[in-house]
């Protein structure tokens, strides 16, 4: 495991792990971390694929057992932080806060590759990579601590219907501002670690993600901004415009701003490009606000944005639910303002296993 800490951004384009899909899809999300005056730290994603993703939102609360769904060697763990979280066809979590602010976000990196499952190791799958540090850590630093130790394999398997396995990098964040991407670059763990890590995107590998930074610091967005969907040229977007917006303490503001950043490097409804596999319509976005406890959610094919007040939930491991908020096909469910009471209690889905 190497672990880097450098003054710039790391941009990644995510995906999500999908099951049960017949079709190629591959998935080509922006992530922007936001961070202001009076504490303000907000982490926006967009959700770029072919087809509906079967995202649902579900509260998580402390107490859970978990399994790695890796077979008898399996990671176990018992949740210590409620959770509220984006699913994917409700079989993996791809993005999400818990109850102290931290945000993970699943991410497509088809550079990744993976270490060989070894016997004496626990075992954990990807896709349930994300909720593993939702359960456990309030900061990235706890984070960063706990998985330099490697207590985990993770373990990746094929996307049904595709020969190809699911290649995914890990983003954190939390209410410090403070910022780390995790990848597995030829079979090991790579940890960068820096609050100034604010954006991802695609592929490359974030060393030349820094190379592409540099290019674009030194020419200046007031100047001339690459305007594609390519993950390039949304990365420089991005990294551009949310560091331009305003510092404001108008909580109303700031979530509006982060709100712009992430539209503006969002893929146009409809949109598919040649040769271009990476780049899909963009189908929803979220925005965390961490210092708040807020999350919101904005669906591509409805008109209003909603949210989920993490503060005003039950989280403890006595009274505590699991609940889920159906957002449909497409995530066209209407919702609007704030949408706690609009949560039904559910029982868990279970992570896929490998």
């Amino acid at each position: 495991m190497k672990l880097k800490k450098n003054s710039f951004f790391l941009t990644c384009s995510a995906a999500l792990l999908t099951a049960g899909l017949l079709v190629p899809v591959v998935e080509a999300c922006t992530r922007v971390v936001y961070t202001g005056t009076d504490d303000n730290v907000i982490t926006a994603r967009s959700m770029d694929w072919k087809v509906d993703v079967g995202t649902n939102l579900w509260v998580f609360p402390r107490g859970m057992h978990r399994t790695g769904e890796t077979g008898p060697n399996s990671l176990k763990w018992i949740s210590k932080y409620g959770s509220v979280i984006a699913s994917g066809y409700d079989i993996s979590t791809t993005d999400g806060m818990n109850e102290a602010g931290m945000v993970a976000n699943m991410l497509w990196l088809v550079e990744s590759s993976y270490p060989t499952h070894a016997p004496g190791k626990p075992g954990l799958t990807i896709a349930a990579w994300a909720q593993y540090v939702l359960d456990n850590f309030a900061t990235v630093q706890e984070a960063v601590d706990a998985l330099h130790k490697e207590p985990f394999s993770i373990v990746t398997d094929k996307v049904p219907g595709e020969e190809r396995l699911a290649t995914l990098h890990l983003s954190l964040s939390d209410a410090t501002g403070d910022s780390a991407i995790i990848e597995y670059i030829d079979g090991k763990q790579v940890i960068h670690h820096s609050r100034s890590y604010q954006v991802m995107t695609n592929s490359p590998i974030f060393e030349k993600q820094l190379a592409m930074e540099e290019y674009w610091r030194q020419i200046g967005g007031s100047v001339m901004l690459p305007g594609t969907n390519r993950a390039a040229d949304r990365f420089a977007r991005a990294s551009f415009y949310v560091n331009a917006i305003p510092k404001t303490e108008n909580a109303v503001e700031v979530i509006a701003s982060t709100f712009s950043v992430i539209r503006n490097v969002s893929v146009p409804y409809g949109i598919s490009t040649p040769g271009e596999p990476n780049i899909s319509s963009t189908r929803w976005r979220t925005v965390a606000d961490q210092k708040r406890g807020l999350y919101f959610f904005e669906s591509a094919l409805a008109p209003n944005i909603f949210w989920t007040d993490l503060k005003k939930l039950d989280f403890s491991e006595k009274t505590g639910k699991v609940m889920k908020l159906d957002l449909g096909p497409n995530q066209t469910k209407i919702y609007s303002g704030m949408a706690n009471d609009q949560y039904k209690e559910a029982l868990p889905f279970k992570f896929l296993g490998v």
